[in-house]
């Protein structure tokens, strides 16, 4: 039966059908990536396979720096990537800091490289979706205007700036030689506000970054609220 589940599973993840829709926002899954790291490649080619099937995911990955004295610069890693996953470390969400590292609605820790695995704790964490901040986001121009609802808790709004997606030819490192092609880079990450459970308008100007998302999560790292502007896909 173990079988039969995780294949059900995987069935899922390779074609785009979920098992169960996510009512009124993206389950969230971020993948702690460099390139760099001869075992990433695989965890970033399934990101890219799952944001161009999968809309009712918001998948987001972040570049860290500890990998750039080793050979390779990373054009795309971010001191904010690094912070953010010390924190999952921290909050005892990921075992220790590594890569391909993959949370997911900021409670779910996998390997993500690992299809199998990323298909099930997807499935789970579809099943277990929290809505208690109702996110809702308008672009025009350059400026942002974000609404989170009315509901319980407290959160921090973060303003996410991403490029679907970029093409690399590597030079040195673990994967001198290679072209990689990666998905949803995060290219900015800052805090736009806190949440306490009112209503909240904010008027912001776009970060860096062609497309933009808002996360709302709670201090214990879980994903609250989450969207992006309307027709928005990535």
């Amino acid at each position: 039966m173990r079988h039969l589940a995780l294949a059900l599973a995987f069935a899922c993840l390779t074609t785009g059908v979920a098992s169960a829709q996510t009512p009124g926002r993206p389950v969230v899954a971020e993948l702690f990536t460099s390139q760099g790291c001869s075992s990433c490649p695989p965890a970033d080619a399934l990101v890219a396979e799952l944001a161009a099937t999968r809309p009712d995911l918001l998948l987001l990955t972040f570049h860290v720096t500890y990998w750039n004295s080793l050979g390779w610069q990373d054009p795309f890693s971010l001191a904010a990537a690094t912070t953010r996953q010390e924190r999952y470390v921290a909050l005892s969400v990921s075992p220790q800091v590594y890569t391909p590292a993959m949370v997911i609605d900021g409670t779910r820790d996998v390997v993500g490289s690992d299809r199998a695995a990323v298909a099930a704790t997807l499935a789970r964490a579809e099943a277990d979706v929290t809505i208690a901040a109702p996110v809702s986001i308008v672009r025009a121009g350059d400026t942002l205007t974000i609404d989170v609802g009315a509901g319980t808790g407290h959160g921090t709004v973060l303003l996410v700036g991403y490029d679907p997606h970029h093409r690399t030819q590597v030079g040195r490192g673990e994967n001198s030689g290679r072209t990689l092609l990666e998905a949803n880079i995060v290219r900015s990450l800052t805090v736009a506000g806190t949440w306490t459970g009112q209503a909240t308008h904010l008027t912001l100007q776009t970060p860096a970054g062609e497309r933009v998302a808002v996360l709302v999560q709670a201090d214990d790292g879980h994903i609250i609220g989450a969207g992006r502007p309307a027709g928005g896909v990535g």
